[in-house]
Order: structure tokens, then C-alpha cells, then sequence
């Protein structure tokens, strides 16, 4: 699913210029049904059909309004979401980045570690949600070939280039300050 999420808007695009545009809106929408069927029949928790419910409900918008914008708007949307989750993380201690750094990271973390990366989640908050604005600059101010762009490899590199830095000062700086 990740890859057809890399090429969701640069082929939206490609589809637009050669088909009609409440025909290609279908088509995605129609995919996104049989997708979030098949994630129903797998019986998969409920966080895991949020993101297709997403798609069905802003591609149904999208063919009903003959709208663009709808579609434009999905990527914005879950960069949002993300955002809110980090939000609610940070706020509730639930410390999402020290859960994704055990998950990846096989060696045992140090005490001054841990206590960085628990500090972590409201980094991503502000990653996030300067994420979230680029996309809303996108949608409403760029063409449909930066919009394509950055919604499918764009905000990768933003997002690597986000743990890269976080990576380094943690390194270099940000653990040192929890040495005890």
C-alpha cells in the first residue's frame, strides 16, 4: 500500500490530462471501496481502516463536487492527522518515538536515551505540523505537478531529512543534557 501511496498523485495527475475527471475520481474511488472491503474481511483493528475510510470519503466529495480540491486535500489531511497524533502523545506521555525507536532499534537504550526520545513526540509536532502548512501552500498556491511531487516523494525527504536532524542532535547534543 505504501507504494501505491507514493504513486497516488503524480498518476492522479498523468489521469487527469489524458481522461476525464469525475472518470479517473471514480476509478480511485472504486479502488479505495474493494481496498477498504478487504481490510474490513481481514478484520483488521479500526485505527488501521482509518485511512482508507479517508480516501472513500474524500474521493466520494471529490466525484460528487467534480472537485480537485478534495483530492488535493488527502495527503494535507493525513499529515494532519499525524499531527494531532503527536499532539495527543505528547500531551498524554504516551511517548510515540520512544516506542518507534524500541521497535527499530535492537540495542538496549541507555537511561539519558530514553529520556531525550521521550522528549521527542513534541519535536514531531512541530514537523508535522510544518508539514501539514507546506501541504495547505501546495494545494492552494502551486500547480498540480508540485502538488504531485511533493505529496508522493516530497515530504519524504522532508521527513527524512526531520529524523536526520533529530538523529544528529540527539547524537551530538540532545542526549547529553539526561547524563546523570
Amino acid at each position: 500500500m505504501k507504494f501505491l501511496n507514493i504513486l497516488f498523485a503524480p498518476v492522479f495527475v498523468l489521469l487527469i490530462h489524458y481522461f476525464e475527471f469525475k472518470s479517473v475520481v471514480l476509478v480511485y474511488l472504486i479502488g479505495a471501496v474493494f481496498y477498504l472491503g478487504y481490510k474490513i474481511k481481514s478484520r483488521v483493528q479500526i485505527k488501521e481502516l482509518v485511512v482508507p475510510m479517508l480516501y472513500v470519503t474524500l474521493l466520494g466529495i471529490a466525484y460528487g463536487f467534480s472537485s480537485i480540491q478534495a483530492v488535493k486535500y488527502m495527503p494535507t489531511t493525513l499529515s494532519a492527522m499525524f499531527t494531532v497524533m503527536f499532539v495527543d502523545s505528547y500531551l498524554h506521555k504516551r511517548y510515540m518515538i520512544l516506542g518507534f525507536t524500541k521497535q527499530f532499534y535492537k540495542k538496549e537504550l541507555k537511561s539519558h536515551e530514553v529520556e531525550f526520545l521521550k522528549r521527542g513526540d513534541l519535536y514531531w509536532v512541530f514537523v508535522m505540523g510544518l508539514n501539514t502548512l507546506i501541504h495547505i501552500y501546495i494545494v492552494n498556491f502551486c500547480s498540480d505537478i508540485v502538488w504531485a511531487f511533493y505529496s508522493s516523494v516530497g515530504w519524504y525527504f522532508y521527513f527524512f531529512t526531520a529524523l536526520i536532524a533529530q538523529i544528529l542532535y540527539g547524537k551530538i547534543y540532545g542526549t547529553k543534557m539526561y547524563i546523570g
